[in-house]
C-alpha cells in the first residue's frame, strides 16, 4: 500500500499563515479591526443620507476612527485614510458646483460623485481584506 504522508500541508496549518497583504508584517490584521476599517470606509457613505447630505460623509467615518482608533491600529491608519479621503471629496464637490456657472461643473460634479462611490466601494473590499489602502487623489489633512 501507499504510504501517507504525515506532514500537515498549508491547508492545516492555519494558525502559520501569514496575511501578505499585511505589509509583511508577519502577522494577520484581526478580523474585528478589518470590520470596523471597512465600516470606516464605507461610512462616507452618509453623505447620501437626507438627515445630513454635505457633512455627512465626513461625520460618519469621523465618528467611528475616533471610537476605534485607540483599540485598532489597522482602524486608526485607515479611519485617517477614509476621512481625509471623504474631506478632500467635499473639496473637489465645491469646487466643481462653483464651476457649474461656468457650465464645466455639470460634467465635473457627477464625476466626482462617480469617483467617490467607486474607491469608497473599492477601499472598503481591500480593508476588509486586511489590506492598508491608499485612496488617489486625497489632500492628507490628517497624518
Amino acid at each position: 500500500m501507499a504510504e501517507m504522508n504525515e506532514t500537515p500541508g498549508p491547508a492545516e496549518k492555519p494558525e502559520e499563515q501569514t496575511s501578505a497583504a499585511s505589509g509583511g508584517a508577519g502577522q494577520e490584521i484581526n478580523r474585528d479591526a478589518r470590520m470596523w476599517a471597512m465600516f470606516c470606509h464605507l461610512a462616507g457613505l452618509g453623505g447620501l443620507l437626507p438627515i445630513v447630505p454635505v457633512i455627512g460623509s465626513i461625520i460618519a467615518p469621523l465618528v467611528i476612527w475616533q471610537i476605534k482608533k485607540d483599540e485598532f491600529e489597522f482602524v486608526d491608519d485607515q479611519g485617517k485614510e477614509a476621512v481625509n479621503f471623504q474631506i478632500s471629496i467635499l473639496i473637489y464637490a465645491l469646487v466643481a458646483g462653483l464651476l457649474c456657472f461656468a457650465c464645466i461643473g455639470f460634467f465635473l460634479l457627477p464625476v466626482v460623485y462617480v469617483f467617490d462611490l467607486v474607491f469608497l466601494l473599492i477601499a472598503g473590499i481591500k480593508a476588509n481584506n486586511g489590506e492598508h489602502y491608499r485612496y488617489p487623489l486625497t489632500i492628507r489633512f490628517i497624518k
